[in-house]
């Protein structure tokens, strides 16, 4: 069964609402280019590493790559889950690849950076759902490049929390955790994740004294409404005497291929310059809401907003 019947079997007619085929004006993205681009673009295919910013199709890719930004993904570049919006591959990922770690702190030294974003495919076939590469990546980054910090996406582990103390063992600056979009829609974007479980994670991580980070996409069938309850959801799960999750990223959905779930609706900026006041108002110490807006968009500046508080 295809992404689309799935939506329909699941939700009926919720994420079906027609919405005109020319995007607006305000989701131009400049095309790659130039030699900021084609220099990180030697650097990941000579050091044979993936990245999410192709997998996924981001449209940001032209401008962070320009900056020297990426965001690596690690462990291979298949999925073993089926997320309705998502571009990245599914099916059955090849070997682990134990010399990974290595090549990713090599690659972090090589570029300079003072922030790096990594993230990775889900691993469910593995005992660990892949926290060890993950916890060897950050020490291998540590070591390579000390003057870097560090930002791990990672997936739910399907909520093996000993594979969670992997992670955070090797201590990240900032741990994020996408819930992608709303409770409601969970069935049909991320039908192998839970909505509690995630939040879950991001309470066991803030607890423990990170900064932490989520991230979703608008357009796809939620409410603002919806998105508000999201808010408050994440408040109250992650709350500890340090305050709330310290970061929220909100973007508009953009429908990678026809088998992919269809677009419900083009979020305006205004409505993203409100998701941003409320999320504020409520809490985050920082909201980056806009229709490129992605995970992983102005991470390092970001993240030295948040180190500064």
């Amino acid at each position: 069964m295809d992404r689309l019947s799935l939506s329909d079997r699941i939700l009926g007619n919720q994420l079906q609402a027609a919405v005109p085929k020319r995007k607006p004006a305000w989701l131009r993205a400049k095309l790659p280019g130039g030699p900021g681009y084609q220099r990180l673009r030697g650097l990941i295919d000579g050091h044979h590493l993936h990245t999410v910013c192709e997998s996924a199709l981001c449209p940001n890719m032209g401008e962070c790559w320009a900056h020297g930004t990426a965001t690596i993904m690690i462990l291979g570049d298949v999925c073993t889950r089926s997320c309705g919006f998502c571009h990245i591959a599914t099916g059955r990922p090849p070997l682990l690849d134990t010399d990974e770690p290595r090549r990713v702190g090599e690659a972090a030294a090589i570029m300079q950076l003072r922030h790096i974003v990594i993230t990775s495919v889900n691993r469910d076939e593995l005992p660990d759902g892949g926290a060890g590469i993950w916890a060897q990546t950050i020490r291998a980054i540590r070591a390579a490049s000390p003057g870097t910090s560090i930002e791990v996406l990672i997936p739910d582990f399907c909520g093996d929390w000993q594979a969670l103390e992997l992670v955070l063992d090797a201590r990240p600056d900032i741990l994020n955790h996408n819930l992608e979009t709303v409770r409601q829609l969970y069935p049909a974007v991320r039908p192998q994740a839970r909505y509690d479980r995630s939040i879950e994670l991001l309470r066991r991580a803030k607890a423990q004294g990170f900064s932490t980070k989520t991230g979703i996409m608008v357009g796809i069938g939620e409410s603002n409404d919806q998105v508000f309850d999201l808010m408050r959801d994440v408040i109250a799960g992650t709350r500890t005497d340090r305050g709330a999750c310290d970061i929220l990223t909100i973007g508009q959905y953009l429908q990678p291929t026809r088998d992919h779930l269809p677009i419900h609706r083009w979020v305006t900026p205004q409505e993203f310059a409100r998701f941003k006041e409320v999320g504020e108002e409520l809490g985050f110490h920082h909201v980056e809401s806009g229709p490129l807006v992605r995970s992983s968009y102005h991470a390092a500046e970001t993240a030295e907003s948040v180190a500064g508080r």
